[in-house]
Order: structure tokens, then C-alpha cells, then sequence
């Protein structure tokens, strides 16, 4: 991408950007218009990250912000299709791949919390294979995007297209935020972007494998995630 002047982000900056794009009402041409904001205000300053369940948010910011950054957390716990998923959208797009790794191994870590930490405290867990590396990761960016949708979950339905990232003192940008799965399904058929070949078999949202099971038809999106477990996020978004 082209050296662009830094702009320093502001919830002001962000509560702008949200009222003028928000009134966009195709899905495609809101989430390209934020994207493009996002890649002129802030340049090599911005970056998406993705969970490689699919390659649409990784397409839309390779559109609207050739080169762009995308960060992805290999947590050690993926399942095998998630890391081809991963290798094969780095392949075929104009993106910049962004592999993020926790600071210590699933052994390492096995041998400082015991193992399957996942089945005793997700929520560690996830802070020390997520959370974490994503805050490091994010650190010299000003603003960052997310595949998050308000149709995925009750937790989600108020995501705005441009938010504020207090605890990160960044802005966020959420250019999915408005689509259905209607959107997403003709989108990945119409510039037929690589999928998540687990999404075949009933995987509709896809995280670390020892806590990501296939849903049902009619079940909630993300039911699947840590299922029976009262836990409903891993704290990346809220």
C-alpha cells in the first residue's frame, strides 16, 4: 500500500465514520466504503484479522486495500481444514498474511497449567492462546477489522460498522456487521471465495477444535462454541 499520514484514532473519529456509513444500505458496497476508509485514513496502520471459517472478509479488505494485513491466531488447537483454509486464501489473494502464535507451545503450556487446559478453564485459555497474542499482535496498528456479524449471536447484535476499541484505544471496524448469511452465502458463490471445507459438515462457526462441535439445523450459529459450557465468547470482540 501507498505511505499514507498517520491519523490518530479517536472514539470521535469512530462515532463519524459509523453515522456516515451506516446509512449504506447494500451490504457489499458498505462493508468495500468502510474498508477503503479504513485503508486511506489509517495506511499500513490497519489491518483484519480472520478465523479462516471462510475467506470473505479477507476478499472484500484485498478489494477495497491490496496488500492489506490479515491477522490470524494460530492458537496450536485449529483443526487441519482451518490451516489449509488459512494457507490457501494467502495464496490466491492480494493479502499480506499476519500468522500470530501464542508465546508458548500447547506442550508448554500443557506442562505450566496441566493439560487440556481448555476442558478446565476456557477462559484462561483462551486469554493466553487468543486474547493475549491478539493485544501484542495489534499493538502497532491504530484501527483493525473483524468478520463479526449481529446475526451470529444475542452478544453480537449490536455491533456497530465503526466502533470504538477502548480497551485497546483503537478503532474497530465491523464491514460485515449488517450482512445475513443470505449476503455472506451469495457473496461466496458470486467470486466463489475459498470455505472452510468444515462448513459443509455442520460447522457453522469454527474455533479451536477441542471446543467447536457441528450445529443442528435451526440451532443458534454459534452454538457450537464451547457448547455446554455457559461460555458464548472468547473476549477477542467484547
Amino acid at each position: 500500500m501507498d505511505e499514507i499520514r498517520p491519523v490518530a484514532p479517536t472514539p470521535e473519529l469512530a462515532a463519524d465514520a459509523d453515522a456516515r456509513f451506516e446509512g449504506i444500505a447494500d451490504p457489499v458496497e458498505q462493508a468495500l466504503a468502510v474498508l477503503r476508509w479504513a485503508g486511506e485514513t489509517f495506511g499500513d496502520d490497519f489491518a483484519i484479522t480472520s478465523s479462516m471459517a471462510d475467506g470473505l472478509l479477507a476478499h472484500l479488505a484485498s478489494r477495497a486495500v491490496p496488500g492489506v494485513n490479515v491477522v490470524f491466531l494460530d492458537t496450536g488447537y485449529h483443526f487441519a481444514e482451518t490451516i489449509g483454509t488459512r494457507d490457501w486464501v494467502s495464496g490466491v489473494m492480494p493479502i499480506t498474511l499476519v500468522n500470530v502464535t501464542p508465546p508458548r507451545t500447547v506442550a508448554e503450556q500443557d506442562a505450566e497449567h496441566g493439560p487440556e487446559l481448555h476442558q478446565r478453564d476456557p477462559d484462561l485459555c483462551c486469554s493466553l492462546r487468543k486474547v493475549q497474542p491478539l493485544a501484542q499482535a495489534l499493538a502497532g496498528y491504530a484501527a483493525w477489522g473483524s468478520g463479526v456479524r449481529r446475526d451470529e449471536a444475542a452478544t453480537r447484535a449490536g455491533t456497530k460498522v465503526v466502533d470504538w476499541d477502548a480497551k485497546r484505544g483503537m478503532v474497530k471496524v465491523n464491514p460485515l456487521a449488517a450482512w445475513t448469511q443470505e449476503h455472506v452465502d451469495a457473496y461466496l458463490a458470486e467470486h466463489q471465495v475459498p470455505v472452510n471445507p468444515l462448513q459443509e459438515i455442520g460447522y457453522a462457526s469454527i474455533g479451536c477444535a477441542p471446543c467447536t462441535r457441528p450445529v443442528s439445523p435451526g440451532e443458534d450459529p454459534r452454538a457450537g462454541r464451547w457448547a455446554g459450557r455457559g461460555k458464548t465468547e472468547c473476549g477477542l470482540h467484547l
